[in-house]
């Protein structure tokens, strides 16, 4: 990977990571379409850029995470089940981050679930504010668990599962930013301690800058799409988001199903 590369991907964790798109399923497709070999440094890359997003939360929420212990609770209650299936299944996610035709199905089907997610949940924007309880943070890490597989889209999944639990659109999608810090930390964290298990050595010093100028440029993009997402989300819902999704895997799909080599697009 060279710097422009990085900055293009950069640019993709940043605009993704929040929308109900699947960032890491769109990083793969990138890293694809920009010829990148999926050497284990780029796989690690993928969840390693993620930080730098997550950051853009911690920023824009800071008075937030200043709360009850009663919301660390939930916090925690929503990150056990992906936390425990990811340690458990990491092999075989491992093996699917390197599968276009993985993220194209899933993109698909994902954007098929999100054309109806308005009206299924519509009662959830009517009437009193219903209260996250540690019954409906479980809920939503279930749903977190579905994220594992690529271009599912960890946000789309959680956001999803708050609605399911009976949040609006702005709570849910809030609760998603939350619950986005221990997860991708936590998960960039055993990716980090496994690369270097498996590789012998720590980052050279490319690896290193590559890693910084990726995480740097995912903070600042991702500020600005956090911003962005919520006020369209609250007014206008998941319909568009839908059809991206089914737009961008169906003409995947059919570059795949054609044999066409996605480096030479």
């Amino acid at each position: 990977m060279n710097i422009i590369e990085t900055i293009i991907l950069a640019i993709i964790e940043g605009l993704t990571e929040f929308l109900p798109v699947s960032s890491t399923g769109h990083l793969i497709l990138g890293t694809a379409l920009l010829g990148i070999e999926p050497t284990p440094f780029v796989k690690l890359f993928t969840i390693a850029v993620q930080p730098g997003a997550i950051l853009a939360v911690v920023v824009l929420y800071f008075k937030r995470f200043f709360q009850t212990l009663d919301f660390y609770l939930k916090l925690l209650i929503a990150f056990i089940p992906a936390a425990v299936i990811g340690l458990i299944f990491n092999d075989w996610i491992d093996l699917l981050l390197e599968s276009p035709l993985t993220v194209a199905i899933s993109l698909v089907l994902g954007g098929i679930v999100l054309l109806f997610v308005d009206g299924w949940f519509k009662g959830n924007e009517e009437g009193p504010i219903r209260p996250l309880t540690n019954k409906r943070a479980l809920v939503i890490g279930f749903y977190q668990v579905l994220a594992m597989i690529p271009g599912t889209s960890r946000s789309g999944a959680t956001i999803v599962g708050g609605l399911a639990a009976q949040l609006n659109r702005k709570d849910a999608a809030e609760f998603s930013f939350f619950l986005a810090v221990p997860t991708l930390v936590a998960a960039t964290g055993y990716k980090i301690l496994k690369f270097f298990q498996e590789e012998g050595i720590g980052f050279t010093g490319d690896q290193a800058w590559i890693l910084f100028i990726g995480n740097v440029v995912s903070f600042v993009v991702g500020l600005l799409a956090i911003k962005g997402f919520i006020a369209f989300l609250t007014n206008k819902g998941f319909r568009l988001f839908g059809w991206y999704r089914i737009i961008v895997g169906g003409i995947l799909l059919i570059l795949l199903l054609t044999g066409t080599d996605l480096a030479v697009i």
